[in-house]
């Protein structure tokens, strides 16, 4: 696996013809994998991968992450196996519970969601067993509390938290021991200037700290629930090519196997271009 991939904002800022061309983009930088999210009501997941497969001729592509009240645990199971077998070796299925707003507006309960999430995995190897696929995709999950980082070592091939320091990341490791995939995302932003990164970091961060369980989070690692200076710089790698390739190491060095880079505060080919300077700076950082 390649140290580093690509996490990209915005499920409904570019259109698919522009997702396509700046994928090839990606692509051909050669970074080691490319992933997106979903919320209830956005584009799905598992269509947006095969758009993002078809544009793409090497890299990996993840699901960061289909949310689990977006359609049944065997639709997940056969969406994923239907990828991984068009583009054997491509696809990572990435899983979350979401938050609870996002079940009520399914119509469906968030009072436990560590046994939603155990429950569907359970009924995901239903599936699985009945109509076996043809080859394995890696499942990760939405982790950042020790319960749902201890299901993704039981019930999965490991994490993918999302906007944590890199305390948690070595936290993490921690909890999911040896050969368990540790794939954390990080958001980035080249610029050398402190407060105009600073400003455009807090933009970013503030409606993602807004949900109860990211900021109990940060909390839990001492950051308090102000948008401070330390909390920012934390969150947000921002600098120089060099800056920031040292935060990708630290993550590397606290135990993660691929970070997933996340550039803030740009559209998709504003975020592709910042990727074209970070790639030689990155995609050597393991050596």
């Amino acid at each position: 696996m390649k140290p580093v991939g690509v996490w990209l904002f915005g499920g409904n800022a570019a259109s698919a013809a522009v997702e396509r061309e700046q994928l090839a983009r990606i692509d051909e930088l050669g970074y080691g994998s490319v992933w997106m999210g979903e919320t209830v009501g956005e584009r799905d997941a598992f269509a947006r991968s095969a758009v993002f497969l078809g544009a793409t001729e090497r890299i990996t592509v993840g699901t960061g992450i289909a949310n689990v009240w977006s359609r049944p645990a065997a639709t997940a199971q056969a969406a994923a196996r239907t990828l991984a077998e068009a583009f054997p070796g491509r696809f990572v299925l990435g899983l979350g519970i979401g938050h609870a707003f996002q079940a009520e507006s399914t119509g469906q309960s968030f009072a436990k969601p560590l046994t939603a999430m155990r429950d569907y995995l359970a009924r995901m190897d239903d599936e699985a067993a009945a109509n076996p696929p043809a080859g394995p995709f890696p499942r990760v999950l939405a982790a950042i509390g020790p319960k749902m980082l201890e299901l993704s070592r039981d019930a999965a091939d490991g994490a993918h938290p999302f906007t944590m320091p890199v305390e948690h990341t070595a936290f993490a490791r921690e909890i999911l021991g040896p050969g368990k995939l540790l794939i954390p995302h990080q958001a980035v932003l080249l610029s050398a200037d402190a407060e105009v990164a600073r400003a455009k970091a807090r933009s970013s961060l503030t409606q993602i700290l807004q949900v109860e369980a990211y900021a109990r989070a940060w909390r839990n690692f001492g950051y308090g629930d102000e948008l401070s200076d330390r909390l920012v710089d934390a969150a947000v790698a921002w600098g120089d090519e060099d800056a920031i390739a040292r935060r990708v190491r630290e993550q590397l060095d606290a135990g993660a196997d691929q970070v997933l880079i996340s550039p803030t505060g740009t559209d998709l080919p504003g975020a592709v271009d910042q990727l074209a300077r970070l790639a030689p700076a990155l995609l050597g950082v393991a050596a």
